[in-house]
């Protein structure tokens, strides 16, 4: 095998590991591209089309260690360890729950079924593609690796950017004739254009609004440092299509997330003397376009954002199917919680338990439940709506307390090596605004196979792989 691998590099001029990073960097380029039908055969990452390049490039890997005798594990990196542990308790919780797990059976999988399945897309997702990411950054230094993967972000922003403008033109502006404009994406791969007039919500390249959001939020920190890199008025563009795709997405957590990460990206700029100036001329911009919209669309802007912010309301006409699913879901999962506190009742098996304990003001009049969440003829099983309360369900109070743990280290590790102000400074900045974002779309999702989060802690392993950064609550001397 490893004689063939190197005949057919030779003749083919194909080096294995130019091949693997070529792969990767394609996979980070398609996250958003999922409006196609998707390919059923690939599970819950039917609609995930980075998943083939990730996969193809975890392949590539595997040639490359037969051939070199080697692969470089992040082993010795304290958040790399949590992840494991936190991995190994899913298996152990599950163990525990066998005899209860035994029994359960719910929309034609078996509990067994269910916890491989689950349990292979968490070790697809933060194990093997995370090995892959690892030992591709790790090739790169600090700097180069920061502006690689920000000019591949940026270039897919471009494409989802340019759909979502359309979009914006079409349904709000009610700009009909660039529908056939926008009817040239469906050449693109993995895209297929639909055009939500019922709600008037955009979705850019994605397969819904929220999914739209979610990208957002994974490459708001990339577009906002163009404002500390760049010159001249462009660069506030990336950032300010941020917040306009996340306000015309009709997204509650868009929102409200975009803003927060905007207001923390505020703080790290005041932390910092030299980017004062920056912030004044932010603070000044956004002075005078808020007064700009004031003035001609201020009643219906500011209806817009009160509308988003008390939408909340299990009796609120135009939100209350959605809310009382997510609500209700998530209370379930909670009582749950409250029955198994210690360990859970195993990983993946939220809904097996959760079902019977379903509120009845979430579940009467509720189309949601009847026909797709408890509907045996429907294979898709019950979102959890929130990381958090399934990490609670699953794995108890100690699944629950190493998940935190995880969550504190990258956040702790990511805003000391901002005040270091070395060579990681930018990547630094850029994945903590970006962890940030991934920990308040957990309040909406229960899903940690979120690719940019494994792709930023890629990046986070890489960048203190061989530093010298110790866990340590010392107050750091970092220069200005």
């Amino acid at each position: 095998m490893e004689k063939a691998i190197q005949i057919v590099e030779k003749k083919t001029g194909i080096n294995l590991t130019q091949l693997m990073t070529s792969l990767v960097f394609l996979g980070i380029f398609f996250i958003p591209f999922s409006s196609f039908r998707g390919i059923p055969a690939l599970g819950e990452f039917a609609r995930e089309p980075s998943v083939i390049f990730f996969f193809f490039a975890f392949l590539v890997l595997i040639a490359d260690v037969l051939v070199r005798k080697r692969i470089i594990f992040p082993i010795r990196n304290l958040m790399f360890q949590v992840v494991l542990v936190l991995f190994l308790w899913f298996i152990i919780a599950t163990l525990l729950n066998l005899p209860n797990i035994h029994n359960y059976y719910f929309k034609g999988a078996s509990g067994y079924e269910r916890f491989i399945l689950q349990y292979g897309v968490l070790l697809l997702s933060g194990v093997f593609f995370l090995t892959t990411y690892f030992n591709v950054f790790r090739r790169y230094d600090s700097k180069t690796l920061f502006y690689k993967v920000r000019k591949i972000f940026y270039y897919s922003m471009c494409i989802v950017a340019t759909y979502g403008i359309l979009e914006i033109l079409i349904l709000k502006f009610k700009m009909a004739f660039l529908h056939y404009i926008l009817w040239f994406f469906n050449f693109f791969p993995f895209t297929e254009v639909y055009l939500d007039y019922g709600h008037d919500r955009i979705s850019s390249v994605t397969f819904e609004a929220p999914a739209l959001a979610t990208y957002l939020f994974t490459v708001a920190g990339w577009m906002f440092s163009y404002i500390i890199t760049e010159k001249g008025f462009k660069k506030y563009i990336p950032a300010l299509l941020v917040i306009v795709l996340g306000f015309f997405s009709g997204s509650r957590a868009a929102l409200f997330v975009i803003t927060f990460q905007v207001l923390i990206f505020g703080f790290l700029l005041i932390r910092k003397r030299k980017h004062h100036q920056i912030l004044i001329t932010v603070v000044s911009l956004s002075s005078v376009a808020i007064l700009f919209l004031g003035i001609f669309r201020g009643p219906e802007i500011a209806e817009t954002i009160v509308e988003k912010a008390t939408s909340f309301d299990v009796r609120d006409n135009k939100h209350a199917i959605s809310n009382r699913s997510r609500f209700g879901i998530q209370y379930a999962n909670f009582l749950v919680f409250l029955e198994h506190p210690v360990t859970g009742i195993g990983y993946g098996m939220q809904s097996f338990e959760a079902r019977y304990k379903y509120p009845k003001w979430a579940t009467v009049s509720n189309w949601e439940f009847r026909l797709k969440y408890l509907n045996e003829n429907n294979p898709n099983f019950p979102p959890g709506y929130n990381l958090y309360a399934r990490i609670l369900a699953e794995a108890g109070i100690i699944g629950m307390m190493i998940f935190l743990s995880l969550i504190f280290l990258i956040l702790f590790t990511t805003f000391r090596l901002i005040k270091k102000n070395d060579d990681r400074y930018l990547l630094a900045i850029v994945i903590f605004i970006s962890m940030i974002g991934f920990c308040f779309n957990w309040l909406k999702v229960d899903t940690i196979r979120v690719f940019g989060f494994w792709i930023n802690f890629a990046l986070l392993l890489t960048i203190t792989a061989n530093s010298k950064f110790t866990f340590s609550l010392k107050k750091d001397n970092a220069p200005e």
